[in-house]
């Protein structure tokens, strides 16, 4: 009877290893799933942030010709309609940092998280 307990002992031992091993290849494939979406995340976040620039750009370009109109004594609906683009431009810009700011504040988020998820997967010495 001692015989037959270690080698089901055993067996259920190589199981719990096996069970173990798959489950930490699951998170590791997990974890690099993680962090090409991470990678894709800031490569979004670089783009808004071009692209904000390039809004900042256009709207000091408004400002500008505005600036233009007036000394070149332009009528008054001329000069409503670049305020009115000036305006439009700072609405754009606003609601684009506050785009930009959630997406820093929901990558920072998955950045804690991921790197929980790779502490909790390396095996503990």
């Amino acid at each position: 009877m001692d015989r037959l307990s270690r080698i089901l002992g055993a067996g259920f031992m190589a199981s719990s290893l096996l069970f173990v091993g798959t489950s930490t290849f699951a998170a590791d494939g997990e974890i690099k799933g993680d962090l090409k979406e991470l990678q894709q995340d800031n490569r979004e976040i670089r783009g808004d942030r071009r692209e904000l620039h390039g809004d900042s750009k256009e709207l000091k370009g408004d400002h500008k010709e505005l600036r233009g109109d007036i000394k070149s004594g332009a009528g008054d609906t001329e000069i409503a309609q670049d305020q009115k683009e000036i305006r439009r431009g700072r609405k754009e810009i606003k609601g684009d940092r506050h785009a930009l700011g959630k997406d820093h504040r929901e990558r920072r988020g998955d950045k804690r998280e991921l790197r929980h998820d790779i502490n909790d997967s390396k095996p503990s010495n």
